[in-house]
């Protein structure tokens, strides 16, 4: 196995403490090549069976961008109307997309259907593909934060409507969607805990059997 170095290690607790959820994007574009250096790290993610079932989307029109946020924001009402109190008060405040000014944005699918791995580790659990989608995005996310980047992961969506909107081939889930550029401003703790809507646990609950 190859070894790494204290100083090392030392970075990669630092890049996952930055590793933030934005949605305060300043709009200048981001240089394709560099786009492309974090999009490759998919390819770099365990999968279920090696089924590779990550299928990635690059929003680039404005009718499908248009799309995107219209259903965020009957989405994002919905679930304001949903609560009530200080809770209300909190999230009404809250900015939970950058979708209005992030350069770039993915939706990220699981094929659901793909024959590779052939069904190897899903039989018994298929949303191993859904989680082996989600590992590849923490990666890209890793890669692109390595880079300067920030990420927003909006999870405030009608899937299905989105799905239509922008013609996505039967068999592919919703897993995210990304925003991606360059943040606004940085900041380690997360944007809801200095909002008060909650607060970061400070231990791992582990139990013994």
């Amino acid at each position: 196995m190859a070894q790494f170095s204290d100083q090392f290690r030392q970075e990669l607790d630092q890049l996952m403490r930055w590793r933030r959820d934005v949605r305060h994007f300043r709009t200048d574009s981001v240089e394709s090549a560099l786009i492309d250096r974090c999009l490759a790290t998919f390819n770099l993610a365990p999968s279920v069976g090696l089924s590779e079932p990550w299928r990635v989307v690059r929003l680039r029109s404005a009718a499908a961008r248009a799309a995107a946020l219209s259903n965020f924001e009957s989405a994002n009402q919905d679930a304001l109307n949903g609560y009530s109190g200080e809770k209300s008060e909190i999230y009404a405040g809250l900015k939970l997309s950058g979708m209005r000014d992030a350069p770039e944005q993915f939706g990220v699918f699981c094929d659901e259907q793909t024959e590779k791995g052939a069904g190897l580790g899903a039989a018994t659990m298929p949303e191993m593909r859904r989680y082996s989608v989600v590992a590849a995005i923490t990666q890209f996310w890793l890669a692109a934060r390595a880079e300067g980047l920030g990420v927003g992961w909006v999870s405030i969506l009608d899937p299905e409507q989105l799905a239509r909107d922008i013609d996505i081939p039967e068999g592919w889930a919703l897993v995210s969607y990304l925003c991606v550029g360059w943040p606004k401003d940085d900041m380690e703790t997360p944007e809801l805990e200095r909002a008060g809507w909650e607060d970061r646990r400070g231990h791992l609950p582990i139990v013994d059997r």
